[in-house]
């Protein structure tokens, strides 16, 4: 979608979202998730070591550290937020094979506590993304609004951390559905209006959730949170550089995710009811 640079530029800028973007062979995607697959085996025991490698795994595996330094993805996000780019996050979504697991819709934006907008999410597929797998949906153009008001349901089937959703009505067939080949991802804008549905296929759907700031924007609270330099550079200096991943699930670099994860608790969660969980999956 969109032809070289310009093009990509401009999709994004109009509709809020551009795909497909090519990012790894299916090979390389299949190594990667292969790296992952093992990881989840190994911390499978510790569900807190499993929540931090869902939540930080960029931090944890050397192979998700180069994942979101990608050239050809580095070179789409910087069409649309220019040479100097930082990580401030990267999840994993995972939809178990026949699962009933969804996300509603939502803007990324709304729980973040970024005091800018200066950001893009690149979705990587590392199996079939695909309407029957629980593909993303878009709504496009939906990014020229600003943030719309938003509830938490802290429903069971939700993926999102306080299954939070859009409290204004959205015409489901307005979503664009945003299928993706191993290896291929998507861009999206912060604002733009977003969901998926359930996986109904045999195989996993994993997906890498990759958020990229430009180095302009800092946390509303001044707190400083840890982000990994992606490209260019940071003359301004308002999260923690982390360094990459000392070895593969090494125990020094789960230290240092347990105390981001702290500092990022109070923000993600502000104002919601402390006793009701979260549930990131």
């Amino acid at each position: 979608m969109g032809d070289g640079a310009n093009g990509l530029a401009e999709t994004y800028r109009r509709d809020g979202f551009v795909f497909p973007i090519e990012v790894l062979s299916e090979a390389e995607a299949g190594s990667i998730r292969a790296d992952l697959e093992a990881a989840e085996a190994e911390v499978a025991d510790d569900p807190e070591r499993s929540a931090l490698l869902r939540g930080s795994v960029n931090h944890l595996l050397p192979s998700f550290d180069a994942l979101v330094r990608n050239e050809n993805l580095l070179a789409a996000a910087a069409q649309v937020l220019g040479p100097d780019l930082l990580v401030w996050s990267a999840g994993l979504f995972i939809k178990e094979a026949h699962t009933p697991k969804v996300v509603t819709w939502h803007q990324d934006l709304t729980y973040w506590g970024l005091d800018d907008v200066e950001e893009t999410t690149g979705w990587v597929a590392l199996s079939p993304a695909t309407v029957a797998s629980g593909c993303m949906r878009f709504v496009r153009g939906s990014h020229r609004r600003r943030i719309v008001p938003h509830v938490d349901t802290f429903a069971a089937d939700n993926q999102l951390s306080r299954g939070q959703e859009i409290a204004v009505e959205v015409d489901e067939d307005d979503g664009v559905a945003v299928e993706l080949h191993t290896g291929q991802a998507s861009l999206h804008h912060g604002h733009l209006f977003h969901a998926s549905g359930p996986n109904s296929t045999d195989d996993r759907r994993i997906g890498v959730a990759i958020r990229y700031i430009g180095p302009t924007m800092r946390q509303r609270t001044g707190e400083r949170w840890m982000a990994r330099l992606a490209c260019g550079e940071d003359r301004y200096g308002h999260f923690d550089l982390a360094d990459p991943p000392r070895g593969r699930l090494h125990e020094a670099d789960f230290e240092r995710c347990r105390r981001d994860a702290a500092v990022r608790r109070g923000t993600l969660f502000a104002g919601a009811d402390p006793s009701r969980n979260s549930r990131r999956n």
